[in-house]
Formats: structure tokens, sequence, C-alpha cells
């Protein structure tokens, strides 16, 4: 599998340094030109890691951690001429997973990033075998539970069938004819109302633990994971 790697650097120079060095590592790069609305690149970039500096235009690193880790627990390691206790701290205690400072080895950083999705994604992650991720929530599959940063909801069989089904799907439309399959009980009968209503308990359990995900209804065809909408304030 290939991993994206989302480049958020004002300085081309760097930028470009690190994007010739991480493709020789076979990552896809998204480098972030648009400094005014990095949450709509990562929207488009969709990344599993995220390299951030402090120092951008407009805002800096801090604010948009704080906006990503609001939708989303993409790993973000932030990189900074900035070497101070007092920013890696504000950086950790803002969302970051990690924090190196410039000038820095690129054989460094490239075993940090390496080290970070070994964890999430894995040999070292239960979402291999237990739990799944999407946007901003974890579901695992053997305590049917779904959590979203530090709030967690149990979950009903039904609901538990519905969940995974979508996960894995996202970002495609689940047909209702897999969603129904997947919560058929051999000695129960599954009425077609049944999944209408076992959807609606999720959106309720998705706003409760502050998610952003929404399930969308998809007319003819299913349904569907999308995002509440996150305007920058």
């Amino acid at each position: 599998m290939k991993y994206t790697i989302m480049v958020v650097e004002d300085d081309k120079d760097i930028r470009e340094l690190l994007s010739s060095h991480l493709k020789k590592f076979r990552f896809n790069l998204y480098e972030c030109n648009n400094f005014d609305d990095i949450i709509s690149d990562f929207d488009a970039a969709n990344p599993h890691i995220i390299l951030l500096d402090i120092n951008l235009p407009l805002y800096d690193g801090f604010y948009w951690c704080r906006k990503i880790r609001k939708k989303s627990q993409c790993p973000i390691i932030f990189l900074s001429s900035r070497n101070s206790d007092g920013d890696q701290i504000c950086a950790m205690m803002n969302g970051a997973d990690d924090y190196i400072t410039k000038p820095f080895s690129f054989d460094v950083l490239t075993a940090k990033i390496t080290a970070v999705i070994r964890r999430i994604y894995g040999e070292y992650s239960i979402a291999n075998n237990d739990c799944l991720k999407c946007v901003d929530c974890v579901f695992s599959k053997n305590r049917l539970t779904i959590s979203c940063r530090e709030k967690e909801i149990e979950l009903s069989k039904t609901e538990a069938g519905i969940v995974r089904v979508m996960f894995e799907k996202y970002p495609d439309v689940a047909s209702r004819e897999e969603l129904l399959n997947e919560i058929w009980d051999d000695e129960t009968f599954v009425e077609e109302n049944t999944l209408n209503v076992t959807i609606s308990r999720l959106r309720k359990k998705f706003l409760s633990i502050g998610s952003v995900i929404s399930l969308k209804s998809i007319r003819g065809l299913g349904y569907r994971i999308g995002e509440c909408s996150d305007e920058l304030k």
C-alpha cells in the first residue's frame, strides 16, 4: 500500500526537497499550496500523515492542527525551526504526534514517518485485526464500540454490522442490499424499515460523541459516510 503524506510548508525549496526525498520511498506526496484554507486541501488529499510547519501565512500550524483534530486523528508531525520547549509542548497539547526541529536529517525524518505509519496502520496497530478507522472515528469489531477522541459509545450487534460495512466501503456508497445482508439473522426476520431505524440511531450516536461523520442517504442506492460542515470560524 502506498501512503499519502500531506506537506504543509510555505518554503518552496524545503517543500520540494521533502517531496523529492520521500518519493524515493514510494510515498504519495500532496503539497499544500493554499495556506488560507488548509482544511480544503486536507479533505482533497485524505492523507495518512501530515508534515506541518508552524510559521505559516495567515494562521500558524498550531491553529491548523486544532482544526484538523476536530475532524480527524490523522498523524501530524511538526517541522519547525522553533526549537523551544514551549513550542514543542504546545504542539503536543494541540494534538501533534511528533516534533522535528529544522535543520533536520532526512534519514531521521523518514524513520519517524515510517515508525508512525507502522504504529498507526501497520503491524503494531490493532487496526489490522480489530479496529477500523474512518474520518475521525475508530470502530472496534471486538468490543462493538465507536470512539471519537476521548469519547466512546457501545453499539448493538445490528448497529455494529452497519458501521463495519460502511467503514469498509468508505468513501463509496454501501447499497441497501449489502447493509440488509449484514444485519440479516437466520432466526429473526429483518424488515426493510429495520435498516432505516438503525441508521437513525447511529446518526444520534455519532453526534453524541462529537464526530463529524454523517450517514447520508443516496436515493435509490443506499447510504454513504459523509462529513458535517466544519466551516472555519
